[in-house]
């Protein structure tokens, strides 16, 4: 057998990826979406394919475009739409429309040419027709008078972007200007577009409206949808729940309490409706929970007692008996299974982590296909029925997979702040030698309501980060998901003070064992964890890492006021800025700039607006000033995250390059 390498870069982004999965009526194939990169072309491509559950090979569906997404079966089984931008008999889609093609195969054909486009949409139960999210200019009436305003925004001259609302970015783009998410109807065989919502003022949450925010009961007959009850549209509103009769157009509220959020409504078979709600009036922090429908206004909160956080989206079974979904459970994502005569929580389908799920079949032998990674190799897609052993249904990255070395991921636990069990994950390099020294790198996850999990990473992947020789530790600090309310809730009104001693608390433990070399730690970490990075400058003594690397970290709490998140930070703070000036800046790393001694690299993108880049600016030119080695790197066409191939490549390179500047076993630390 031909001796195997660690995994480089090169090798990381030729690994397609698996994406929305969704499960034919009859369960007798499903569809996913695969996104293969191209490094020498530096841009990615998505197509679908079909994966028979029963044994037989994959196959492709769609080779005509270059990003063919969020496939959903028709309600016969005989049809698959999808969303994307074409050229297709002589017409170049604008925004992206909907597309049908047979099941059996053949030429996908366009069904919407809708000026707005299409951002999501879910099929009726009469498969004639799809109920579709685009963004709206909401005065207007008719989707001709939609496509004259579109054509005339898209040529207009002016690059101006001009707003009164409060929430008008999110991530990584400006929310359309003057435009709203509304729900519309597709006939597909006239094209006909009717707006549900047109002259009603509702509207879908501005933040990422999709499809998991509606659904349409199994009559066809009615549309759940959520909403932003309040006047002022921003991000950490509770939401509401509310049904549109399509017969009369009639719009009935369906919930009525400010204290609770409710989100990712489902109907059952039988046409009950269920949703997550979260007591967001006790604690913005509260978990989610499933609730079903009593009529009047009034929920039924089931499983209140469960430590867990229900993630959507929400799938009944046949039988209406269990509701299935996905939620973390200590760092790693499992699907669930709620039998709601019981109120009892069981793991249907144990992680790793659950990247999406669907399930169909008949009442009583069902079948769910799982995406599914961990920490060894990237999401499969597996059919997994009652009393069977689960079926792998794609062998998309196997063969690259078995010329690489992937050294082992172990889990430990330490003594944490407050006395409490920190979860630690530690990734060794391939061949590892307990007998020699190892440097060590700690890579700090964000969120902070996220987790280092048991899961395969293409932005921060640990087996890369570990492939020149580093023992990788990934640490689940106070306030990480999936450990329970009290623990994630900690952090609060104190953030940086308990996360800290966490990820101390392990490079202590890890400094005990004989392979670790003292003399070369390091910490990283992007998001939340860049924060946390640039927080420990100030806050741990100069020496104890060599070098820190922090990436899209905020530096200043007061002037991160400007990102998109705005409204949520002073519940995290427990205090604003202008109220409690001294609170804020407690938890500012910035405040701590005079203590800072630690070599750093900075990383920012220019597009990010969930941390925008004046902090890592700020972060860079005041260890320039301070005369602390530093080094900038800022892209000005990403965004929080890095996603283009080539810049992806640059990012691990001078990652890399960093370690070794700094590493005291090749006399590093004189790189300024």
């Amino acid at each position: 057998m031909p001796a195997r390498d660690p995994l480089s870069i090169d090798t990381l982004w030729s690994l397609d990826r698996v994406g929305s999965l969704t499960l034919s009526p009859d369960a007798s194939a499903a569809v996913c979406a695969l996104t293969s990169c191209s490094m020498r072309e530096n841009k990615s491509a998505t197509s679908l394919w079909l994966l028979p559950t029963a044994a037989r090979a994959p196959r492709r569906l769609t080779r005509c475009g270059e990003k063919d997404g969020q496939p959903a079966w028709s309600p016969q089984g005989d049809r698959i739409a999808f969303l994307a931008r074409r050229e297709q008999e002589g017409k170049k889609d604008a925004e992206r429309q909907l597309y049908v093609i047979p099941a059996a195969g053949g030429e996908a054909e366009r069904a919407s040419d809708f000026g707005p486009g299409i951002d999501d949409f879910k099929w009726m139960p009469d498969g004639r027709r799809v109920v579709f999210v685009s963004w709206v200019w909401p005065e207007l009436r008719g989707a001709k008078a939609q496509a004259k305003r579109h054509e005339a925004f898209t040529e207009r001259k002016e690059s101006a972007y001009v707003t009164a609302e409060a929430q008008y970015r999110h991530f990584d783009r400006n929310l359309p200007m003057g435009r709203v998410p509304h729900l519309l109807v597709l006939d597909l065989a006239s094209g006909r577009v009717t707006d549900l919502f047109e002259g009603t003022g509702y509207e879908l949450p501005r933040a990422e409206p999709g499809a998991v925010h509606f659904d349409i009961s199994p009559d066809g007959k009615r549309v759940a949808f959520v909403h932003d009850p309040l006047r002022r549209k921003v991000v950490g509103n509770p939401l509401a729940i509310a049904e549109l009769d399509l017969a009369t157009r009639r719009i009935t509220a369906l919930t009525g309490d400010a204290a609770w959020s409710y989100d990712a409504p489902r109907y059952s078979p039988g046409g009950e409706l269920t949703c997550i709600a979260a007591n967001v009036g006790r604690r913005h922090t509260m978990p989610g929970r499933i609730a079903l429908w009593q009529g009047g206004k009034r929920w039924k909160v089931l499983g209140e007692r469960w430590d867990g956080d229900v993630e959507g989206p929400l799938r009944w079974t046949k039988d209406a008996r269990a509701i299935l979904f996905a939620a973390e459970a200590r760092g790693r994502r499992h699907l669930w299974r709620l039998d709601l005569a019981s109120e009892s929580f069981t793991v249907a389908v144990q992680g790793g982590w659950v990247q999406g799920f669907d399930l169909a079949g008949p009442a009583g032998d069902e079948t769910v296909v799982v995406a599914i990674d961990c920490a060894a190799h990237p999401a499969q897609v597996h059919a997994v029925r009652k009393d069977r052993p689960p079926r792998r249904l794609e062998r998309f990255n196997d063969a690259i997979l078995s010329r690489v070395d992937l050294g082992e991921t172990r889990e430990l636990t330490v003594k944490g702040a407050l006395g409490d069990a920190v979860q630690v994950f530690l990734t060794f390099p391939p061949r590892f030698d307990p007998r020699r020294k190892h440097p060590v790198l700690q890579v700090i996850h964000g969120g902070p309501y996220a987790a280092s999990g048991d899961t395969f990473g293409y932005r921060w992947n640990t087996h890369l980060l570990a492939s020149r020789g580093h023992v990788v530790a990934s640490v689940n600090y106070h306030g990480s998901s999936g450990f329970g309310f009290a623990f994630r809730d900690s952090i609060m009104g104190r953030q940086g003070r308990l996360e800290t001693e966490d990820i101390e608390a392990a490079t202590d433990w890890i400094l005990a064992q004989p392979w670790a070399d003292a003399r070369r730690v390091f910490a990283s970490g992007g998001s939340y964890g860049g924060f946390l990075v640039a927080w420990m400058n100030g806050h741990v003594p100069a020496g104890r890492y060599r070098a820190y690397i922090c990436h899209a970290g905020v530096f200043d709490r007061v002037a991160t006021f400007s990102a998109d998140s705005y409204p949520e930070r002073p519940k995290d703070l427990h205090a604003l800025w202008w109220d409690d000036p001294a609170k804020v800046l407690a938890q500012s790393p910035h405040r701590a700039a005079h203590r800072m001694a630690t070599p750093t690299l900075v990383i920012h993108g220019n597009n990010d607006y969930r941390v925008p880049d004046h902090n890592g600016l700020a972060y860079y030119n005041t260890l320039k000033a301070r005369g602390v080695p530093a080094r900038l790197v800022w892209f000005p066409d990403e965004n929080h995250w890095v996603l283009k191939p080539r810049n992806s490549k640059l990012w691990y390179t001078e990652f890399f390059d960093w370690l070794a500047a700094h590493d005291a076993a090749r006399g590093g630390g004189k790189r300024r």
